[in-house]
């Protein structure tokens, strides 16, 4: 049952003078989303990006839950479509909407399936206490430098590139959103959302401590405040979400 999820979330203003970092998320007895977003754009257009795609897209988590359960990635498709549009509604007339950039990174859970989706370089990791199982792509730069083996995952992180995407939600243009699907999340298991502001000084191997029995709150915060320091005075916004199934 999915009554049987944990899950923690934070954020953090980091080093910016504004938050453009915004999550949600919707946990019932039968489904669960949880979704990242990290805007980008002058005017606060950023802020105002993720904010509203996030309360978008739980907004029409109702009407498409009742389609997850057949072509699921169609139908996650669909579903970021509409909360990309009625994110336009909400910015109405504003001058500066179409400057407006987000990432997402979403995770729909139910009793048959996990669907991961993203876009930009906010990520999803599925962890298991003695192993990172796997993590979204990144639409990036140094994704694709990592790629090519030309740098190393924590090299990603600290590259002068590390802000230069390949992909992300505008106004403008239909989102190009990667989908996936995976079996249902087990016992034991734990999911990690965030922005790239807490993965990029967050070593891989160290987010194991997220997954260890009894691990949870105090842990999270621990991490999101080291990724801060470690940025020695020029963190981005840090956002993280934290689901386990007990």
């Amino acid at each position: 049952m999915l009554t049987e999820l944990e899950f923690y979330q934070l954020t953090s203003i980091g080093n910016r003078e504004v938050n453009q970092d915004c999550m949600a998320h919707r946990v019932c007895a039968d489904y669960a989303v949880f979704v990242v977003a990290d805007g980008l754009g002058g005017h606060y257009s950023g802020e105002k990006a993720s904010q509203f795609f996030c309360r978008s897209l739980i907004a029409l988590a109702e009407k498409y839950r009742q389609h997850m359960s057949d072509r699921v990635e169609q139908a996650m498709a669909a579903w970021i479509v509409e909360a990309v549009k009625k994110m336009s509604e909400l910015f109405a007339d504003d001058p500066f909407a179409t400057d407006a950039h987000t990432t997402c990174a979403i995770l729909y859970l139910s009793q048959e399936r996990t669907i991961v989706a993203h876009c930009g370089d906010s990520r999803v990791y599925r962890i298991n206490p003695e192993q990172v199982l796997w993590r979204t792509k990144d639409h990036s730069v140094p994704q694709q430098l990592f790629n090519e083996g030309k740098i190393s995952e924590w090299e990603m992180g600290v590259h002068p590139d590390q802000h230069k995407l390949t992909r992300s939600i505008n106004l403008l243009s239909a989102p190009a959103v990667d989908i996936a699907s995976f079996p249902a999340m087990k016992s034991g298991e734990t999911f990690v959302l965030c922005s790239d502001g807490f993965w990029e000084f967050v070593k891989e191997q160290e987010l194991l401590a997220l997954s260890q029995e009894g691990s949870g709150k105090p842990e999270l915060q621990k991490m999101a405040k080291m990724a801060v320091l470690r940025a020695q005075g020029k963190s981005d916004n840090v956002t993280v979400q934290w689901v386990r199934r007990r």
